[in-house]
């Protein structure tokens, strides 16, 4: 059953939130060797996300692809997806999207990080209730 993690964080900035999710990916990617699948919402999001883990940290670098639509795999530890095809990962789903995707229990770990927005609060409100209501085992790390 997938283990599901909700970060929250006491910013309410967008920025808090993507910075905050680039050093997850970062840390899952070098400390636990995982693969990862980023969900969005639209590809300018991916875009955006994928402009963003290049530079977020000077030193750092986090092998990552989009996640080509037409089922082209370019081969890297970290995808950033906004369709409904998760590609060939299965161990952790960042999603940053709106929905939660259908496809998400075929994941060992979710992770949500969730900032003091409303409309962030309302929608990862409702996956938080969507996941408990299905007994998913969910771990809350306040931040704040």
């Amino acid at each position: 059953m997938t283990r599901v993690n909700f970060y929250i964080l006491g910013d309410t900035q967008e920025s808090a939130r993507l910075q905050f999710a680039c050093r997850l990916i970062q840390q899952a990617v070098t400390r636990q060797k995982c693969d990862v699948l980023v969900q969005v919402d639209d590809e300018a999001q991916a875009r955006a996300l994928d402009e963003l883990l290049w530079v977020f940290q000077p030193d750092a670098f986090v092998p990552h692809a989009l996640l080509d639509p037409s089922g082209s795999i370019e081969e890297a530890p970290v995808h950033i997806g906004w369709h409904n095809d998760p590609g060939p990962h299965h161990q952790l789903l960042v999603n940053l999207s709106t929905q939660l995707p259908a496809f998400f229990a075929r994941f060992e770990r979710l992770s949500e990080v969730v900032v003091q927005q409303q409309d962030v609060l309302h929608y990862t409100r409702e996956h938080y209730r969507h996941l408990r209501d299905r007994g998913y085992p969910i771990t809350d790390h306040d931040m704040r």
